[in-house]
């Protein structure tokens, strides 16, 4: 009996010492929001979304040029709506060329940085990769969406390279007060770090829903290295074991419990499965 009133206390203290007001949720991510940041690879992202979302809509896929010297490098996202969830989506794809940036790419990518509207510094080719998609119609998408579901919360998400531009949409997001800090919900997957210090703490203090899903030895998370050019990561990390069973969350940055663990025992292959998905293999396959 005292040992579960020391447990229930525990976890009373715990809630209310949390700065989420959307506590982190293992069967959203795992049966929704993974399925959403696939759809992102998709060239129909509606087949993807119907697999795990009862009553959703895609409103358009945009893509965009990222790099002005390879036109072939593009960045793509899509806005969205859940009715079942009363959410409205924004969904960023990674590149179709991870394994290549974590060889050879960090510096093409990581060297150059811009200033970011919340706070700090950013890559810019992340940064770039962000305004492009928003200008091009994600803007205009999401405005609508937002002006006909005004009571909807709003969930930004991607995988890896993806995660990274859906980290600085939310702090967009959230900095022009677009929404309330309350309802706006970030989770990505495999997320690279993205902000040098700065940002990081912008992030912490403005987006209170925040919350990065690594997977066991993947790679991406410790690109660059912690420190390296001046980046590192935000705050909630949500870490998971190899079969993706069970999961620790890390609340401070950078926390020594989560992936960083792992930084010198990777396998590029934890990138590409999340939650026992083949992530790439169902995206490009229209999750047929």
């Amino acid at each position: 009996m005292t040992h579960n009133i020391f447990l229930i206390l525990t976890v009373f203290i715990y809630l209310s010492n949390s700065e989420h007001s959307i506590p982190y949720s293992d069967q959203l991510a795992r049966h929704k929001l993974i399925y959403a940041a696939i759809a992102s690879y998709a060239t129909v992202p509606q087949n993807c979304m119907d697999r795990a979302f009862n009553d959703s809509q895609v409103k358009r896929q945009i893509t965009v040029p990222c790099d002005t010297i390879d036109p072939n490098d593009t960045c793509s996202g899509f806005t969205g709506v859940s009715h079942e969830d009363k959410a409205v989506l924004v969904v960023f794809r990674g590149t179709t060329s991870d394994e290549q940036l974590v060889v050879e790419g960090v510096e093409t990518v990581f060297a150059n940085h811009k200033p970011w509207i919340s706070g700090g510094f950013v890559s810019e080719y992340f940064g770039d990769a962000f305004l492009k998609l928003w200008s091009a119609g994600i803007k205009d998408d999401f405005n609508s969406l937002l002006s006909k579901y005004p009571g909807y919360q709003v969930w930004v998400t991607g995988h890896s390279l993806g995660g990274a531009i859906a980290s600085l949409a939310a702090s967009y997001i959230e900095f022009n007060k677009l929404v309330p800090t309350e309802n706006l919900l970030l989770v990505t997957f495999g997320q690279p770090r993205t902000g040098d210090l700065n940002y990081t703490q912008s992030v912490d203090s403005s987006v209170e829903n925040a919350y990065r899903v690594t997977h066991s030895h993947d790679p991406v998370p410790h690109v660059p290295g912690k420190g390296h050019h001046g980046y590192y990561h935000h705050k909630s990390e949500v870490y998971y074991n190899e079969k993706m069973t069970g999961w620790n969350i890390c609340e401070e940055d950078e926390g020594q419990q989560c992936s960083n663990a792992n930084a010198v025992d990777l396998n590029f292959q934890d990138h590409l499965h999340y939650f026992n998905l083949d992530i790439l293999t169902l995206g490009y396959s229209n999750c047929q």
